[in-house]
């Protein structure tokens, strides 16, 4: 699936991540580098790469590296 590994390429450099790949079933809330900043920038990352907006409420309910994915890809449908 190309979104997915558009996606994963995308927020590993966002979390600036190089000694580990990042699973679909990872919960990206518990890596260590995720704060604020890396939040607004992946939301805006998704907005500049897929032209898709996750309002904040939505992306509340997302847990999983693959949720992300997955919510990306209903609202290119």
């Amino acid at each position: 699936m190309e979104i997915e590994k558009v996606f994963i390429e995308k927020f590993r450099e966002i979390l600036e991540i190089t000694d580990r790949e990042l699973l679909l079933s990872d919960k990206f809330r518990e890596y260590d580098e995720w704060n604020s900043l890396v939040f607004l920038t992946l939301i805006a990352m998704i907005d500049e790469e897929f032209e898709v907006i996750i309002e904040g409420k939505d992306f509340k309910q997302l847990e999983t590296v693959e949720d992300v994915i997955q919510a990306i890809s209903e609202r290119q449908a």
